[in-house]
């Protein structure tokens, strides 16, 4: 056994309160190093009468380790506990410091988990595990009120630029929420919707107004008031790391300079504010002079930057708030930012803009999830730009399922595309099998999924400006059979509880290999995946439990022989079966 290998630590996700009850505990060994993993459990205080032995089940791997994990629920809310790892010819314990070849007697010398404090919980909204996101970019879904349109707007469906206006607004997403609701989304994340200059309005001029060509405050009080009544959320985008350059602060600076008022507003390296070389003197977004970094240490910004929060929760009715650039933010905003949000309403999501590891924000006193990038780059990896094989997409998956507590992977934001990406038809280089795989994944998959506005009939186009194109609404250029595809997919993950809370196992993911088995399965149901990225016919040989298999999309039944499921899959084809 290497025993340089094994790692638990008592907090975060290894450690971890997954509700008042219940405490998930996980372990990492050498990958096929350790075959056993189990635990002893007992109150610290009551010892001898509250001890038990709990196995641990394989959660996990990737391409080093593997991960165990087992639900423990103390009688008293207190867990004392120490492993047990075998290896089929040698058994070790392990305390909270030391490796011991006799189970130890002393419990003082354990981890522990003092206690589970209700307050302490990470409890992320409930229901955002059953939703359907929809991204929308305001300036682009659609027309609906052209009395608001900016002065120099072009004809519907011409080409994007990054200066350019085609009139989208609110009233134009209200005129087809009949559209979302057929298509069986169940949330949107818009992109801003306040005062700015841009068509992107990242540079936001004012956080207290919707943005005139987009509509007001009614309208968008009238958007979710009908999107509510059709069980749809709304999530708003606070661009809280930069304001823009006519933000009235950011004027003032710029007019008085050292004398301005809110010089302490922003992170200034040198007066006068100017722009030499490209590098401005004071800090912004990437070195964009347009987007002023705020400074949220100040106390009167961050008093300004939580009430707009409050507000358009609290006046508007929204569900949530889409942090952008979040992971430039200091934390203790963010702790601020949690507390003021979910005081208005706790079953708010706070959803934050994190490209990497997303760990530190996701302890439960900052974000309740991440935009999924990792997840984004490895199912576009293996499914579409074929850069890797089966295995390394399984281990690439394992390893993003070890970072997080499974309350925080329960509600990740699982994207596959987005305004800041190629759209994921021109990154399938218009091949919509290898689209459909990724989508059959991302729809199968632990996680909140959600759709770039226009890929569900067919829209491509390359990075900003290209991903930004107007909306198709004439239904005789839209791809209404991938538009079936996707109901399909989201009647399939709505009907089947397994596919959203269920636990995730990889069947078969083998080196050089295009096929992949995973396995969603909860107390109800197990449904197996099967997935080839082959140009060829691929034949697959399973193992799994029960007698026979339901394919849920073709409605033909499949038995197992010799516990196995036998079943051969055509170029790019795709099996999704429930055991019955």
């Amino acid at each position: 056994m290497q025993l340089e290998a094994i790692y638990h630590h008592p907090k975060q996700q290894w450690s971890c309160a997954y509700d008042k009850d219940t405490i998930i505990i996980r372990i990492r060994t050498k990958r096929d190093d350790v075959h056993k993993v189990s635990i002893i459990t007992g109150d610290k205080y009551d010892w001898e009468r509250t001890k038990k032995y709990i196995p641990l089940s394989k959660m996990t791997s990737d391409s080093m380790f593997d991960y165990f994990s087992c639900e423990v629920q103390p009688p008293y809310r207190r867990l004392r506990y120490a492993f047990l790892l075998e290896d089929g010819e040698e058994s070790i314990w392990m305390d909270e410091n030391n490796f011991l070849e006799e189970e130890p007697d002393n419990p003082d010398r354990m981890f522990e988990f003092p206690y589970i404090n209700g307050v302490d919980v990470f409890t992320p909204p409930a229901w955002v595990k059953d939703a359907i996101f929809y991204q929308i970019f305001p300036e682009r879904f659609a027309n609906g009120d052209k009395s608001n349109d900016p002065e120099n707007v072009l004809p519907w469906g011409g080409k994007p630029e990054r200066d350019n206006f085609f009139g989208g607004d609110l009233q134009g997403v209200i005129d087809h929420l009949d559209y979302l609701s057929e298509l069986g989304i169940t949330a949107i994340y818009f992109t801003p919707i306040f005062e700015a200059t841009t068509n992107h309005k990242y540079d936001t001029e004012d956080y207290m107004r919707i943005d005139p060509h987009f509509g007001d405050a009614d309208t968008l009080k009238k958007l979710v008031k009908q999107c509510h009544k059709r069980g749809i959320r709304v999530l708003l985008d606070a661009v809280f790391n930069h304001s823009g350059r006519t933000f009235k602060p950011f004027v003032d600076l710029q007019k008085n300079g050292e004398q301005s008022k809110y010089k302490d507003w922003f992170y200034i390296r040198s007066f006068p504010i100017e722009v030499v070389d490209g590098i401005p003197s004071y800090e912004t977004f990437s070195f964009e002079p347009l987007m002023p970094k705020l400074n949220t240490e100040n106390p009167e910004v961050k008093e300004y930057l939580l009430n707009v929060a409050e507000y358009w929760i609290k006046e508007i009715g929204v569900d949530g708030w889409r942090l952008d650039v979040a992971n430039e933010v200091d934390h203790e905003f963010w702790r601020e930012f949690r507390h003021t949000v979910k005081k208005v309403n706790p079953d708010a999501y706070i959803l934050g803009e994190v490209w990497n590891d997303a760990s530190p924000w996701l302890q439960g006193d900052q974000f309740d999830a991440a935009m999924n990038y990792p997840f984004t780059n490895a199912v576009v990896d293996f499914f579409i730009k074929d850069e890797i094989d089966a295995y390394h997409f399984a281990n690439s998956i394992g390893r993003q399922l070890s970072r997080y507590s499974l309350q925080a992977t329960e509600v990740a934001f699982n994207l596959l595309d987005s305004h800041d990406t190629p759209r994921l038809l021109t990154l399938s280089k218009g091949d919509k099998r290898k689209m459909k795989l990724a989508a059959l994944f991302q729809f199968t998959y632990i996680g909140t999924p959600c759709i770039y506005y226009g890929d569900e009939i067919g829209m491509d186009g390359e990075h900003d400006p290209g991903c930004r194109k107007c909306m198709e609404w004439d239904e005789s250029k839209q791809d209404r059979e991938l538009f079936t595809y996707y109901q399909h997919l989201i009647e399939l993950r709505k009907s089947h509880p397994a596919l959203r809370t269920g636990s995730v196992h990889f069947l078969e993911a083998e080196q050089d290999g295009k096929k992949l088995a995973y396995a969603r399965k909860d107390e109800n149901e197990t449904i197996v995946i099967l997935t080839s990225t082959s140009e060829d016919p691929e034949s697959f040989a399973v193992q799994v439990d029960g007698a026979s298999y339901l394919d849920l999309l073709s409605g033909n039944e499949w038995p197992v022989t010799n516990g196995k499921l036998n079943m051969e899959l055509p170029p790019f084809g795709y099996a999704v079966l429930k055991s019955v």
